[in-house]
């Protein structure tokens, strides 16, 4: 028997690829349900992802698996509108003339973006195309101190320095350069005349972890049970103790961890320093938009970092006619007082600070609110990033026979995704298989 710890999209990913191939696995999941990030909620019709989720184009494996397990005629590619929100007013950055009418870039400021997004270096004069290929180069480069030279400082005030507040905070000096060139290469391809185009499965991301469920089988799955112990011999991994729904001790063949590094620690001891962010977010339903984009960046003050208006992207038929907005902050210590905070206090907060924004705002529209909170949602990309991601086999480190598929491996390096998830299962089920 194989035994998976953690019932998120990686551990679903390696548990499928290995039920295919012929092994028995056993799924061990510490909460009352798998699919980890990507838990939903019920709506007046589909159910919506607990935690915003749309793909991009260069997520291949997951649009592979998608239609390896027949759902590939519900994904469909919407354009992901885009906005920023600056000083009271909403300016659209979709099309070629809407971002160079923005009025917080000058024509020059544009340009040097643009050269930047599309992965061209013009510092020399003479356009190079192969400048930013290796990310590995720019590992210990400060993101700062990169955007300033690459394009402009108006470019890194007026544009990115908004945008790495939220993200990271406090601690967006810490970012390496790696990272933001990844996440330019990442979002993927655009259409120049009407924006981006961002993948969704019809009736949700759950949807798919319930097609893995069918195809691993649900027999293979146990929930509200912890995996306590690791116990390895000369030969390698010999057995896991489980506390929980089962409990006892399980003789395997193998095991992979498919859960953060901490966990990764206190059953192997294998330390990681990778630290970690957490996210409080919130699902609003209303009776009608608050604005007519999707996915809306904040340079003003907020207390919040975007603002993602789910049935802008996706048709609000398909929620009943609810119109959802997620309101989410990212949180870099696990200490924040947001962790402890009611849930009544937390969207009171979010609503007092939507309508300091939007003045019109009527709560009455407001339908219900739910909310989510978990300490440890995204890596921190902090320069030296890659000297610190977890080997997907740890035969050497720890024992044969031990893998690693959680968020800090290398497969959800230069930003943690649905299908980095799937890549890093994938990865450590690929090498059991060849060890066989």
């Amino acid at each position: 028997m194989i035994a998976i710890v953690g019932g998120g999209i990686a551990g679903l990913a390696a548990g499928y690829r290995l039920t295919q191939a012929g092994h028995d696995v056993r799924i061990y999941e510490a909460a009352d349900q798998v699919g980890g990030l990507a838990a939903s909620y019920e709506t007046g019709g589909e159910p919506i992802e607990r935690y915003y989720h749309h793909l991009s184009k260069s997520e291949e494996t997951i649009v592979s698996l998608i239609e390896e397990v027949g759902l590939n005629e519900d994904l469909e590619w919407p354009i992901g509108k885009n906005a920023y929100y600056m000083d009271g007013t909403v300016y659209p950055l979709d099309r070629p003339w809407e971002i160079a009418a923005y009025p917080y870039l000058s024509l020059y400021d544009t340009f040097r973006l643009g050269m930047l997004v599309l992965g061209v270096d013009v510092r020399e004069g003479l356009p190079s195309l192969e400048a930013y290929e290796e990310l590995e180069a720019y590992e210990d480069v400060p993101l700062e101190q990169f955007v300033r030279e690459h394009t402009t400082a108006g470019v890194y005030e007026n544009f990115f320095e908004p945008l790495l507040d939220a993200k990271f905070g406090a601690r967006k000096d810490e970012i390496s350069a790696a990272w933001l060139l990844g996440r330019v290469r990442f979002r993927g391809e655009r259409d120049l005349l009407r924006g981006e185009p961002l993948g969704y499965l019809k009736g949700g991301f759950g949807r798919l972890v319930d097609r893995l469920i069918e195809e691993i089988g649900a027999e293979s799955l146990v929930t509200g049970t912890r995996v306590t112990e690791l116990s390895t011999g000369n030969a390698g991994i010999e057995s896991i103790t489980i506390e929980g729904e089962e409990s006892g001790t399980r003789s395997v063949e193998s095991a992979i961890v498919a859960t953060m590094p901490n966990v990764l620690e206190e059953l192997t001891g294998y330390t990681c320093d990778i630290e970690f962010q957490g996210t409080v977010c919130s699902v609003v339903s209303m009776d009608e938009p608050l604005t007519n984009t999707y996915w809306l960046n904040i340079g003003d003050e907020a207390p919040f970092g975007a603002l993602i208006e789910h049935t802008n992207f996706i048709d609000p038929s398909h929620y009943g006619d609810e119109h959802l907005l997620y309101v989410p902050k990212y949180v870099q210590s696990a200490d924040d007082p947001l962790f402890a905070a009611s849930d009544e206090d937390i969207e009171a907060t979010w609503l007092d600070g939507i309508e300091s924004l939007f003045p019109d705002f009527d709560r009455g529209s407001v339908n219900w609110i739910k909310t989510a909170r978990n300490r440890r949602t995204a890596p921190v990309y902090e320069r030296g990033y890659l000297e610190q991601v977890v080997p997907f086999d740890l035969g050497e480190a720890v024992g044969d026979g031990v893998y690693y598929a959680g968020m800090a491996s290398r497969a959800q390096y230069p930003e943690r995704s649905l299908d980095g998830g799937i890549v890093a299962g994938f990865e450590v089920a690929d090498r059991i298989l060849e060890s066989r």
